[in-house]
């Protein structure tokens, strides 16, 4: 599992989002993104860190940041997923895990007294020149947008 630092340069990638659109990081250099890694669409928490960062996508946008989500769910999952939440930012199915992997987020999970692997919740703040700038490992879902915000106050 890839385990990252402040000041590290964040892996690139390039996948295809919900729309068949091409993503690339490095489509981003010279501007901040937030890239964040949620388990599965459509459930509670998911929805509600996704919802939070569309109602503050605007917000979001003025500062200055891009907004990718990633999860291995199916491109069609993602597709209904944005579609049902009307979700402005781009969502990449990597189904394969090659992102989330090399993001070092799939790994050891509890629920419920259970043990099993799967997408831990983290997101990324990735600086104008491609080098992790925050991770959240605790994020707040119902309000990682301040999360966010309050992190670029320090």
């Amino acid at each position: 599992m890839a385990k990252f630092s402040t000041g590290d340069k964040a892996p690139d990638f390039q996948a295809k989002d919900q729309n068949g659109n091409t993503v690339s990081l490095s489509d981003y250099k010279g501007q901040k993104v937030i890239l964040y890694f949620y388990p599965k669409d459509n459930t509670p928490g998911c929805t509600a860190e996704a919802c939070n960062l569309r109602d503050n996508y605007q917000e979001l946008q003025d500062k200055g940041f891009k907004i990718i989500g990633v999860s291995a769910d199916s491109e069609k999952s993602h597709k209904n997923f944005a579609s049902k939440y009307d979700l402005p930012f781009p969502l990449i199915p990597d189904t394969e895990k090659e992102i989330i992997n090399a993001y070092g987020v799939w790994g050891p999970k509890k629920f419920m007294g259970k043990e099993y692997e799967g997408i831990n919740r983290k997101t990324f703040i990735i600086d104008e020149n491609g080098k992790i700038e925050t991770i959240f490992e605790k994020v707040k879902t119902k309000d990682h947008t301040n999360q966010i915000l309050e992190s670029q106050n320090k």
